[in-house]
């Protein structure tokens, strides 16, 4: 269980830091759903992607910093159910989007309680 906590970390890490480069480099507009969303918010959520990779790849230095992997997988679910929220807010109806953001949602939520009760970090 350790290996594959470890994988979908790494995995989890390298789909959150191009996202946050994706989102610097197009605007929330690029997705229509998510639209509404201010501009400031879309730089936020950049922000906040870069430091939660930063809190994935830290326990590569020093399991000490084990603790700060549920924190980070539990703000990237967090963001992917505000995306999700505000893709039902806009009554958008290809629901690829949606089940694109769940289904990371879900992926970080394992993870987090992977690395709180099945294999801690500390």
């Amino acid at each position: 269980m350790n290996i594959a906590l470890w994988i979908l970390l790494a995995l989890l890490a390298i789909h959150t830091l191009m996202g946050a480069i994706w989102k610097f480099s197009n605007s929330e507009q690029t997705v229509a759903p998510l639209s509404s969303i201010p501009h400031r918010v879309w730089m936020g959520l950049s922000v906040l992607e870069i430091i939660a990779v930063i809190f994935l790849v830290l326990p590569v230095i020093s399991k000490r910093f084990g603790r700060l992997v549920p924190a980070a997988a539990f703000a990237i679910a967090a963001e992917m159910i505000y995306f999700s929220i505000v893709f039902l807010a806009s009554g958008a109806t290809d629901f690829n989007h949606l089940i694109y953001w769940l289904v990371v949602a879900m992926v970080c939520i394992f993870v987090a309680y992977g690395r709180l009760r099945l294999h801690p970090l500390h």
